[in-house]
């Protein structure tokens, strides 16, 4: 007998199942999704419950409210920058979160119903399928707050763009619409907000329809590449993201200036 999986037990994600498509959502709507303890602890075990529910052939992962996901929650953050040890957690969970999209034997659709920033587009960008409303931004602008693209960025960005376009976004923290996003390659696709769900389900119940052994090997086929590359790319950057904020002077005026509206004024190397 299968396990009975309890998605009960999220607080910050909501999970709904209906003919073999579970739908994951992002649900801090008043945080535009920010990613907060409770959220990025969830995330490193929801990809591993959804691969052993028998139930589910394909997942939707989206966002609640206006935004897909706003990024980490500055206020965690900071609490990281004063407590060294739960940050070293989160950079375990973080390793987590990015094997678990990549490991997880459902493919995994992207509804980016709004704004992917930070770990949030790359949670975003991880995923098999990604359909974006035309509306939305994606960016990774970590720099801009004086921290490491250590959380995947550095991962997953070069893979789908090249090094080039990768490193002008990572660099500088530039956002992109979501319609330059499919244009270069980074997303699947850009639609109208009218047409967001069909598309997304148009793909969700054809693979959900589909063969689910050749469809889930050849998911493990293709990601090879990239869960290789947890063990290097990965986990050096996630290290320095680590020494970003064991050395957090240009970290505390990144968050300093943001929350007051603000250029940083970083110090000098």
């Amino acid at each position: 007998m299968e396990p009975t999986i309890d998605y009960a037990r999220y607080e910050s994600l909501a999970i709904t199942k209906e003919a073999g498509v579970a739908t994951v959502v992002l649900n801090r709507p008043d945080t535009l999704n920010a990613i907060d303890a409770t959220l990025h602890r969830e995330l490193a075990t929801i990809f591993d419950d959804l691969a052993d529910d028998a139930e589910v052939s394909v997942v939707v992962l989206t966002g609640a409210g206006r935004a897909f996901c706003a990024g980490g929650d500055l206020n965690w953050l900071t609490r990281q920058i004063e407590h060294r040890q739960p940050f070293l957690h989160s950079l375990r969970e973080g390793r987590k979160i990015v094997a678990g999209v990549l490991e997880c034997p459902k493919p995994v659709i992207c509804r980016i119903n709004g704004d992917a920033i930070g770990f949030g587009a790359t949670l975003a960008l991880l995923c098999d399928i990604i359909v974006a409303v035309d509306s939305a931004r994606i960016a990774d602008p970590h720099v801009r707050i004086g921290l490491v693209a250590g959380d995947g960025g550095a991962l997953i960005w070069p893979q789908l763009v090249g090094y080039a376009r990768a490193k002008e976004f990572l660099l500088t923290g530039n956002s992109l619409d979501a319609g330059e996003a499919a244009r270069i390659g980074l997303i699947n696709y850009s639609v109208a907000e009218a047409d967001l769900d069909a598309t997304v389900q148009r793909f969700a119940r054809q693979i959900a329809n589909g063969a689910q052994s050749a469809i889930r090997y050849t998911k493990m086929c293709t990601n090879l590449p990239l869960r290789q590359m947890i063990a290097s790319v990965l986990d050096n950057s996630l290290a320095c993201e680590g020494l970003t904020l064991l050395q957090n002077g240009e970290l505390k005026e990144g968050i300093a200036a943001f929350r007051e509206g603000r250029k940083p004024r970083f110090p000098a190397p």
